[in-house]
């Protein structure tokens, strides 16, 4: 029997575990909430509750439970195969679902219905679509409450992307994030963050998505996520690129047909959507929202130059697990729901942006020019007091709602563009990028002999390598000078023509004025090395004698240093000028070696 005074000190250090776990206690109020969509849970007692419903949807289910219970669903529901597109770098199975109806599992017998893409855990912490499909799988099969879906949708679903980062789980992982109970990281095993691996792809588990995406050929593909930054009304928030961004069709579709019927879906069940927004500046919403407009690093940026449609769900981290993971269930059937009714429009939609060979090609946006537009914005109100430990401004959440008339400036002006050529040259001395375009699906053509070409190719100028490493990579910029140039090209050098339908994720890999090109992703650091150098008593006479044999060469030399006080003053760099200009100068330093084909090849 428990004494009062035990019993009270039990519940002190229950009280007081349950503080020094989570954030809750260091978190911004929040309304209560008890939408309709709680009605999609089921009872503790049915044998097919997932493990989250079992915590009323306030934990997450570690890997292996969470494997154990779809590898049950699926010997239990014919509509469903369970199979591996990859294995992590601990070792770990990353596993995906097929849903049919007619049982195709393989992508050379699939249907001629829609499909689906839809995964979790890009961002493990971010697990809120895993436990919703989940929930959405069993319904679709054992239970039978919403058999309509897969008569007219195929769905893959990818519970856990990151499966490492999923098992570094703990209930400090994202200290903004309001559940659940314990949650995984950000980054995989090596802290490489999948999300920004879609063009330079060096992560497997990104490798293996991208093998689906090829293999299969989904219809539409969804990437869920929870979001960073401020407080808003909003529970689950999603977008997508511009029209101005490589796939028109596509964006006005999921302007026109997607968006309106997802967000009434939510609306009926009492949850509150929107737009992906970021805020100008977290402490003072009346600068606004921004429109970002992600490049290829990014899933939906990466789905938009090649005309997969693609949306990125941000369910809001403030908001309690369960609204979230209810949302996310109620957003992926309307996904469904619209894509079996309007998959012909859909069809068309992404078959006219394949089509697609644009002159000039978009590599990255800012703002329009004209004012921004004025936005009713669903936030909470907010008050800033000064800290006496930051010593500055600090943003106070209240939990009240407000209606905010507040700009919305849309990043979707194009902002360095490129001409599209004909054709890119790739030599066999750079296989690691040849294989690259390969792993993406690009179309080319393989040299079985040696061959001298007519090409353009770009001197890259004052080539400026990052002081810290981004994702893993030590990032470059540089300014591309064009050259025209007869170049060789040993056997095993590819040929990439633009006339295909990923023209447009070819130029923003290839071009070096791209922020997500290779080049720029630091993979060409060896053209920014010198290897011969010159010494001061050869340098003089070297000099003399070019003055001799060239009469303007002094003009040219006087007028360089007077423009440039640092080679005025630096007798080296003086002497530097004219081994510049001699024969003796390594004649392919600074020449990026990709080329393009501005004729037919």
């Amino acid at each position: 029997m428990k004494t009062p005074l035990l019993i009270l000190l039990i519940t002190l250090i229950a009280q007081f575990g349950q503080a020094g776990v989570g954030n809750g206690d260091i978190l911004p109020p929040i309304p209560p909430w008890s939408g309709k969509s709680r009605s999609l849970m089921v009872a503790d007692n049915n044998p097919w509750v997932t493990p989250s419903e079992q915590s009323k949807l306030t934990k997450t289910p570690n890997y292996e439970e969470t494997m154990a219970w779809l590898e049950k669903l699926a010997e239990a529901a014919p509509e469903l195969k369970m199979t591996t597109i990859g294995t992590s770098l601990q070792g770990r199975e990353i596993k995906m679902i097929i849903a049919s109806s007619e049982q195709h599992f393989t992508p050379e017998s699939r249907s001629k219905k829609p499909l689906l893409l839809v995964h979790a855990g890009i961002h493990s912490g971010e697990i809120d679509g895993k436990d919703a499909g989940m929930m959405l799988l069993r319904d679709m099969t054992v239970l039978k409450k919403r058999r309509d879906l897969l008569e007219k949708v195929d769905l893959l679903f990818i519970p856990i992307l990151s499966v490492d980062g999923h098992e570094r789980s703990t209930p400090y992982s994202r200290i903004n994030q309001r559940g659940p109970e314990s949650m995984g990281w950000r980054t995989n095993a090596r802290n490489q963050n999948l999300n920004r691996d879609y063009v330079k792809l060096e992560t497997l588990e990104v490798q293996a998505l991208l093998e689906v995406i090829n293999q299969w050929q989904p219809q539409l593909y969804v990437d869920v996520h929870v979001t960073d930054g401020i407080d808003a009304q909003y529970d689950i928030t999603f977008g997508y690129n511009a029209a101005t961004c490589h796939s028109p069709a596509i964006s006005n579709w999921l302007d026109n047909e997607l968006r309106p019927a997802a967000e009434a879906s939510l609306k009926a069940m009492d949850h509150v959507p929107g737009p992906l927004f970021f805020a100008i500046d977290n402490n003072n919403l009346q600068k606004g929202i921004v429109d970002f407009q992600p490049t290829q690093r990014y899933s939906n940026g990466y789905g938009a130059s090649r005309h997969l449609p693609t949306i990125l769900v941000e369910n809001h981290a403030l908001k309690p697990y369960d609204q979230r993971v209810l949302g996310t269930y109620v957003f992926l059937k309307s996904v469904m729901e619209t894509m079996g009714k309007e998959h012909g429009s859909l069809r068309e939609a992404i078959n006219q942006d394949k089509q697609r060979r644009p002159d000039t090609v978009a590599l990255a946006w800012g703002a329009r020019m004209e004012k921004p537009e004025t936005y009713s914005f669903l936030g909470i109100t907010y008050e800033t007091f000064k800290s006496s430990i930051a010593d500055g401004d600090v943003v106070r959440w209240t939990g009240k709602p407000e209606t905010m008339e507040i700009p919305m400036v849309r990043l979707d002006r194009p902002t360095v563009t490129v001409s599209r050529p004909k054709g890119y040259w790739v030599p066999a001395t750079w296989p690691e990028i040849i294989e690259k375009l390969k792993r993406h699906g690009v179309e080319m053509e393989t040299l079985i002999v040696s061959r001298e070409v007519d090409v353009e190719m770009y001197r890259i100028r004052d080539a400026k390598p990052a002081s810290s490493p981004f994702e893993g990579r030590f990032r470059v910029t540089g300014k591309p000078e064009p050259e025209q140039r007869k170049e060789w090209f040993p056997k095993g050098s590819v040929y990439v023509s633009t006339n295909q339908p990923l023209c447009e994720l070819i130029v923003s890999m290839l071009e070096p004025t791209g922020p997500d090109s290779f080049f720029q992703w630091g993979y060409f650091h060896e053209i920014l090395q010198r290897t011969e150098y010159f010494e001061g008593y050869v340098g003089e006479p070297l000099a003399q004698q070019m003055l001799k044999e060239d009469s303007d060469l002094q003009a040219a030399f006087q007028k360089a240093l007077a423009e440039d006080e640092k080679l005025a003053g630096n007798p080296r760099a003086r002497l530097h000028w004219f081994y510049e200009r001699s024969p003796y100068m390594d004649e392919r330093w600074l020449l990026y070696p990709i080329a393009r084909v501005n004729e037919t090849h």
